[in-house]
């Protein structure tokens, strides 16, 4: 949406929101952990460390899907296409990313550790 605001071709664009996909997601981990007086770096370990996978799968299904729609990164705010092809990216970026997070659970690469703390 702000690369639309600000007139962005799609590089920029797609850059801009992989940045910011990762700065939220770690911020949903390592914020928590940090409220409860973990130390910064070992709340950093935690959500770098079982977040990082989890993201990419996410961002690279996404931004895919957006690029693939025809029209997609020119629609504007007002078009449904624009909201479509980002909510459709979205189910599908979930979708993919549900059995990396499985699998990072289950093999204990998931953040374990600060389980304790939320």
């Amino acid at each position: 949406m702000l690369a639309t605001i600000f007139g962005w071709t799609n590089t920029p664009s797609i850059g801009l929101a992989t940045v910011l996909a990762f700065a939220f997601g770690y911020a949903f981990t390592f914020v928590p952990l940090m409220r409860t007086g973990m130390a910064f770096t070992e709340a950093a370990r935690i959500a770098i460390g079982g977040d990082t996978v989890s993201i990419a799968v996410m961002e690279l299904v996404d931004n895919a899907v957006v690029v693939a729609v025809p029209g997609a990164m020119d629609a504007g705010l007002t078009d449904a296409l624009f909201w479509g092809s980002l909510a459709v990216g979205l189910i599908l970026a979930f979708i993919a990313a549900f059995p990396v997070n499985v699998w990072l659970v289950t093999t204990g690469r998931r953040a374990h550790a600060g389980h304790g703390h939320h």
